[in-house]
């Protein structure tokens, strides 16, 4: 493993000197901050004095003056973002499943080998960074509405009046909608607003894992059960403990495995591969799918009992182009989100570039727009997001001028008026799409500098 600079804050709490100074040696070179302590209490003042608190704290189990169980606690009740790694020469599954509802990161067996117990507090770091990246998120979520950030339409709102609802229900929820249009970050709402927020969410995509891996993905593993099991997993129900479990894609989900999450359900226990005991866990779960899952039910493609355990509580999620009118503060949303990320000076869109987007049916949804505002942010050359910056599909959608521009109406038009009107819309956008450039817009039209700046007087476009 290189060495990371800046790795972080590591103590060690281990009454046996040589290994401390061995493992001292050993993350020093990974690039962590070591701090070592001798046992339990010199660990309880480290944890409870330090100016911040640690990034890993590795504790002994069993030393002569206290236990390293009660050692993860203190260091949980410190921060929550603190991941503890627990050594012993005892290991039983009782003791780790201990010492993973107090908190703990994971649980190593003495003798180790370095490589296993780097690897681990490696991971163990890159979760520490990952929780405090959405401490900060969830700081910046917290200063909007819900509505705000899942769109105002009367179909938005019914969604996020439910979120509210059921956050700290325990009940199942299973959240149905085409792909993009957001089940995500509804069931991250709900997590967020329930009182297991400070405990871990965590996503397993059903489609995603092989057949072969995903029992140990979600249940767990014992050492040496299969080739390749080199060591202890929890799997995803046990690791978020206390917390929520998305399953999503949850229709595909092999029919094998249902079984197996239908014990879950049933009776709030999980067996991984190997083990002897089941383990009780307080794992929320909440479920997403695109398919059409009664569909898939009628097909025998999924068990009807399953069904009804997860369906405990619907949400279907609206397609975007059935509330268009979030389409426009969705998108301006994402362009000032966008132009902060890329640091462009990109603040709006022009007339054309909203009746674009607002027309446009979005196949993808919320993702699809999202996309497409990235994109056109990052190639943006303008202050303002005109057409030409956007998809061709999108672009298309705006279809043709309006017929009183290229047509005769029945009842006649003032023709002077249409054509005033028309070159007044031609410049306007030739001017925000120069950023307010006039030689540069003049070319675009066609015209001398001059002939735009008399046609700006004779419009009274001040621009």
């Amino acid at each position: 493993m290189a060495k990371v600079p800046n790795a972080g804050t590591l103590l060690l709490v281990d009454d046996e000197p040589g290994l401390r100074e061995m493992l001292s040696i050993l993350f020093g070179r990974e690039g962590y901050k070591v701090s070592q302590a001798p046992g339990f209490a010199s660990g309880r003042e480290s944890i409870l004095n330090s100016p911040a608190p640690f990034d890993v704290v590795i504790t002994d189990l069993m030393m002569p003056d206290g236990s390293g169980l009660d050692l993860v606690t203190i260091a949980r009740e410190r921060s929550e973002e603190t991941q503890v790694i627990v050594m012993t020469a005892h290991s039983t599954v009782e003791t780790a499943i201990d010492a993973m509802k107090r908190g703990a990161y994971d649980f190593v067996t003495k003798p180790f080998a370095t490589g296993e117990l780097r690897a681990l507090v490696e991971k163990a770091r890159e979760k520490r960074a990952l929780l405090g990246e959405n401490r900060q998120l969830r700081a910046k979520v917290a200063r909007f509405e819900p509505g705000e950030l899942l769109g105002t339409s009367p179909a938005m709102r019914r969604v996020t009046d439910l979120v509210e609802r059921i956050a700290n229900s325990k009940s199942t929820v299973l959240i149905t909608g085409e792909s993009g249009t957001g089940k995500e970050r509804v069931a991250r709402a709900i997590h967020a607003a329930s009182e297991r927020a400070s405990r871990p969410f965590l996503v397993v995509n059903c489609g995603a894992i092989p057949e072969a891996l995903l029992e140990s993905e979600l249940f767990g593993h014992e050492k040496g059960a299969f080739t390749g099991a080199v060591g202890r997993k929890l799997g995803i129900f046990r690791e978020a403990d206390g917390g929520t479990v998305l399953l999503d894609e949850v229709g595909e989900l092999p029919l094998q495995m249902q079984v197996k999450l239908l014990r879950v359900l049933q009776e709030r226990k999980v067996r991984g591969i190997g083990e002897a005991q089941e383990s009780s866990v307080d794992t929320r779960i909440l479920s997403a799918t695109n398919r059409n899952i009664e569909v898939e039910v009628k097909a025998g493609r999924f068990r009807q009992d399953l069904y009804y355990r997860l369906n405990v509580i619907r949400i279907e999620m609206p397609p975007l182009r059935d509330r268009k009118e979030d389409i426009l503060p969705l998108a301006s949303a994402f362009l000032s989100r966008c132009a902060g990320q890329h640091d462009k000076d990109v603040r709006g869109f022009t007339p054309d570039a909203q009746r674009a987007l607002a027309a446009y049916d979005f196949p993808g949804n919320v993702r699809e727009l999202e996309n497409i505002i990235e994109r056109a942010v990052t190639l943006a050359t303008s202050t303002q997001l005109g057409l030409g910056d956007l998809t061709e599909e999108v672009s298309g959608a705006a279809g043709q001028p309006s017929p009183s521009l290229v047509s005769l109406p029945e009842d006649g038009c003032n023709l002077d008026d249409v054509l005033g009107e028309v070159e007044r819309r031609l410049i306007v956008e030739a001017l925000e799409r120069t950023g307010g450039v006039r030689t540069a817009a003049a070319k675009l039209l066609g015209v001398s500098f001059r002939s735009l700046r008399y046609r700006l007087q004779k419009l009274a476009l001040d621009v």
